[in-house]
């Protein structure tokens, strides 16, 4: 085994000590055939509001002019797939939100596999990023043999589905590089695009983020939720799962094993009730340190009020 191979292989096998269910590795370079469809994507205004997107082209295409002198992309799986559930009947959040923000999670990961780099392997430069940079994580995890992007824009791992938070490490060491995932799994199956409340999920993997039920609970900040959505919310009031929960891919999810994403109580067990009734103070209590945050109660609220007035 020569030296880039001792390092890969001590690298992935760190990775997966620190609690990350799947590394890869990829050769940092542009992303032509992405940045083709980025560019169409943008052009027809399916990001919406979200301007942060249309920010950095070039870095996001490009992880060399994220960190300079970049030669390796390590993509890491962590699945957030949670053992508990909430009541039937409820205002719905997504599972990703079930525990603690997972960048305060994530990030420490990220920390603690860079410093043992540098540690036992020498001064190499990298950073890490976790859904708050112009990555485009879902390319580099295919990329990397991660997985497959399905028709529902998500990335899904043959072995254990799609309810993976996705972590990325650019760095400006050589190492060895894993065969790019080259088949789709997805075949003839179209149980996302079919059940999809809002007929967000469009042909070749393309999703209009512009109407997403996460795009309208999450993104969409000070405006109202446009009535044409009234009544097509399926009571989700914090992000969406059906492509997720429907992909039979995720017959294959297990319960993570991260203590982080251990699901806050009163989000399994608040009633309609107990979400109408929460106070400013009592929010920000429960939910400081869980992606909850990003809507603030006033987001909460409105979304709560819009899937309980009928069309």
């Amino acid at each position: 085994m020569n030296k880039i191979e001792k390092h890969t292989k001590d690298i992935k096998e760190f990775a997966l000590s620190l609690g990350f269910d799947h590394c890869g590795i990829a050769k940092a370079q542009q992303l032509d055939e992405d940045a083709r469809r980025l560019e169409l994507w943008l052009n027809k205004g399916m990001h919406g509001t979200m301007k942060y997107m249309e920010d950095h082209f070039d870095l996001r295409i490009d992880p060399r002019k994220l960190v300079p002198g970049a030669r390796s992309v390590i993509t890491l799986l962590l699945n957030y797939f949670p053992e508990g559930r909430q009541q039937p009947d409820v205002p719905k959040v997504s599972k990703y939100a079930y525990g603690s923000d997972y960048h305060e999670v994530i990030r420490e990961k990220l920390k603690a596999l860079m410093k043992w780099i540098q540690h036992n392997i020498g001064e190499i430069n990298g950073r890490g990023f976790v859904d708050s940079a112009p990555v485009l994580e879902r390319s580099w995890a295919e990329r990397s043999g991660l997985g497959w992007v399905g028709k529902n824009g998500n990335l899904i791992n043959k072995k254990s589905g799609s309810f993976f938070f996705i972590a990325t490490l650019i760095t400006d060491m050589e190492l060895q590089y894993d065969d790019p995932f080259a088949r789709n799994y997805c075949g003839t199956c179209t149980r996302c695009i079919d059940t999809c409340p809002t007929d967000a999920i469009g042909k070749d993997k393309v999703i209009d983020g512009s109407k997403c039920i996460s795009y309208f609970t999450i993104e969409l900040k000070e405006a109202l939720i446009p009535d044409t959505m009234k009544g097509k919310f399926d009571d989700w009031i914090f992000g969406c799962d059906v492509c997720q929960d429907v992909c039979p891919w995720n017959r294959f999810s297990t319960p993570t094993a991260e203590p982080g994403f251990s699901p806050i109580p009163e989000i399994l067990n608040f009633s309609a009730g107990d979400w109408e009734e929460l106070t400013e103070e009592s929010f920000r209590q429960m939910f400081s340190h869980s992606p909850i945050k990003r809507t603030k109660i006033k987001g909460i609220k409105r979304n709560l009020h819009f899937i309980q007035t009928r069309p």
